[in-house]
This record gives structure tokens, C-alpha cells and sequence, in this order.
């Protein structure tokens, strides 16, 4: 049976079903990376930014003898936003090859065309069964990062603590939890601006204005998940010359995820780029002290910060692709198919 299903109202049984296929699918495609929690999970599937929309289903199995619900095998969302929908689709690896991936894959395009949207992106994890799914569907590669983790427990502390000081003179660093002061949102919007003009993908938008940058960090909190951010602050001007970012999601809090990382073209040639992140995993270190991984995407033509990673000790993992589709075509291939 498929649903639309919303998590703010779903049981707690259903939503740990969600968990325990999230976890097998990760345990198949990924079994490196860490499972994941319940913690704010509910909050993680339901809370979006102002002015996004995020619509769910599931596909559970039919009640058991006992007439208790079945578990959910299935689950597909699709967040609108801008001008695409983005699509995420779990399916148990007990019941792939079976056309419920294909079913979900449709229901979701099915309502992104009737609100009125031309184009489905869809993140697909490298050498994973989800790059020939999607490729069958009429999905078109469009962009490639490579993720790269960095064990915690393998860093040279020494080495890094030299790293974060070798900064050029007249720039000092700011450690900020939960996010950057408000006398300095406007100065960091400023600096996030930066990547307007960078072909950094299009899944995961930066937030470029004071207002929206609030909002984001406002969202981060409410799905469970702690942004930390060290800023590079140019003594003369006061602007921030460089920051980067880390979020350590309550779901997987011994792994977190590394967000944006920005040197204003200004104030490149300092080291700013390398002493910011060498702060951050010193300030990490203290603040989350049951983390383990950090992971982090690069585009793989930005050969100056994957030899910043590299140097702190960030082993490159696996590809990371973005995907699009036009939503009629999709729709029309589907539906012939049935």
C-alpha cells in the first residue's frame, strides 16, 4: 500500500520504520558510513526553509496475522524549491527489483508537474544501484563532487594546532556555535556571496541575503542539527574575509557534515582557507567529544581546497552526483511503461 504520509502527524512506529529502511539501504550501499538515530528525525523529515514545500509517501506492507501495521518498505519526498523539486527515494533492499522504486519515482514526479515544475534533481551516491535506477528513468549527470571523510582519530593534533595559527597578519579567528553573531550576519551574507558566480552545484543553495541566512541557521536547529562556524575577520575593514562550516546532525552526531567553506577573492594567498578548517576540527574536538568522521563534497576541479583537505587528512571517499530530468518527459516515460 502507497500513501502520502506526513511525518509532523505519522506514529512513532512509523517513523522508526522510516529509520530502520533508511538503515538497511545504508547498510547495502554504504556500509562505512554510520547508521542513523531517531533523534529529531521527525523534525529532520518535516521542517523546511520559508517558502519550501516538502511532500512524502510511503509504501508499507500489509498488516500482519496479529493485524499490526506492516512495516514502511518504501519512502519517497520531493522538496519544492526555486524552480526544481528535489527528490529522495528510499526502498528496502529486500523488495528492489520489484518496480516499487519506479512506483514512488512516479507519484513524486506525478504531483511536481501538477505544481507546475519542469525539472526533478536528485542527489546519487557513486558506485551505489541508485546511478543505473536513475539513468534508466532518463536522469542526466550533471554535476560530480567527491566526498571525502576525515577520521578524527588519525589527525595529528600537533600538526594541526600549527595550522590553524599560520594565518597572514592583520586577519584573526572567531569561533562561533550555533551559528555567526547577529552584528555580523550581514558581513557573512556578504562573504556567502562569493560562490554566486562558482559552479557549486544547485541541490544545496547557499544563502546569499542577511534574512534567509537566519532563516537557514533558524531551519538547521529546528531538524536537530548544530552548525559551528569559524570566521576569518579582516582587523582593518571588519568584513569577514573567509569562513567554513560544520553541522553535527543529531541523527549521526559521530559524523558531521561540512557545509560551505569560503576565502573572499580579496583576502586570498593568507592561508585563511587551511587555518580556518585546522580550527575547526581543534574547536570540534572540544565541543562534540563523542565525534568521530567529518565528511565533506568537492567539486573535483577545486584542486586548492582538496589539497587543503588532504593536508588536514581527509581520505577521498566516493563520487557524488547530482541528476536532473525534465518532470513531462519522466512522467510520460513512466506512465508508458506501465
Amino acid at each position: 500500500m502507497v500513501r502520502e504520509w506526513d511525518p509532523r502527524t505519522a506514529s512513532s512506529d512509523e517513523v522508526a520504520s522510516v529509520l530502520d529502511t533508511l538503515n538497511a539501504v545504508l547498510a547495502a550501499d554504504l556500509p562505512q558510513d554510520p547508521p542513523w538515530r531517531e533523534s529529531s528525525l521527525r523534525e529532520y523529515l518535516s521542517e523546511v526553509m520559508p517558502g519550501e514545500r516538502r511532500i512524502s509517501w510511503v509504501a508499507q506492507a500489509e498488516p500482519g496475522s496479529d493485524g499490526r501495521p506492516g512495516p514502511i518498505l518504501g519512502h519517497v519526498h520531493v522538496l519544492l524549491l526555486g524552480d526544481i523539486g528535489v527528490l529522495e527515494v528510499l526502498v528496502h533492499p529486500d523488495v528492489r527489483r520489484t518496480g516499487l522504486g519506479r512506483e514512488l519515482v512516479l507519484l513524486a514526479a506525478r504531483r511536481v508537474y501538477q505544481e507546475g515544475f519542469q525539472s526533478i534533481g536528485v542527489e546519487v551516491v557513486g558506485d551505489t544501484p541508485a546511478v543505473a535506477f536513475y539513468e534508466s528513468l532518463g536522469f542526466t549527470r550533471e554535476y560530480v563532487e567527491t566526498r571525502s571523510v576525515l577520521d578524527l582519530g588519525a589527525v595529528d593534533w600537533p600538526a594541526l594546532a600549527e595550522m590553524a595559527t599560520g594565518i597572514g597578519a592583520g586577519y584573526h579567528l572567531e569561533f562561533c556555535p550555533g551559528g555567526p553573531p547577529d552584528d555580523l550576519i550581514e558581513a557573512y551574507a556578504r562573504a556567502k556571496a562569493e560562490v554566486r558566480d562558482v559552479d557549486d552545484g544547485e541541490l544545496r543553495p547557499s544563502s546569499y541575503d542577511p534574512q534567509r541566512l537566519r532563516d537557514s541557521l533558524d531551519t538547521l536547529h529546528r531538524r536537530g542539527m548544530k552548525p559551528y562556524i569559524v570566521l576569518a575577520l579582516h582587523e582593518h575593514s571588519g568584513e569577514v574575509a573567509g569562513l567554513t562550516e560544520v553541522v553535527v546532525p543529531a541523527q549521526h552526531p559521530t559524523r558531521a557534515d561540512q557545509y560551505d567553506t569560503i576565502v573572499v577573492q580579496d583576502h586570498r594567498g593568507y592561508g585563511i582557507d587551511r587555518a580556518i578548517k585546522a580550527r575547526m576540527l581543534l574547536e570540534l574536538r572540544s565541543a562534540e567529544p563523542t565525534l568521530a568522521e567529518v565528511q565533506t563534497w568537492n567539486a573535483q576541479a577545486n584542486e586548492a581546497m582538496l589539497k587543503v583537505n588532504a593536508e588536514l587528512g581527509y581520505r577521498p571517499d566516493r563520487e557524488w552526483c547530482e541528476y536532473s530530468v525534465d518532470v513531462a518527459e519522466l512522467v510520460h516515460r513512466l506512465d508508458a511503461a506501465r
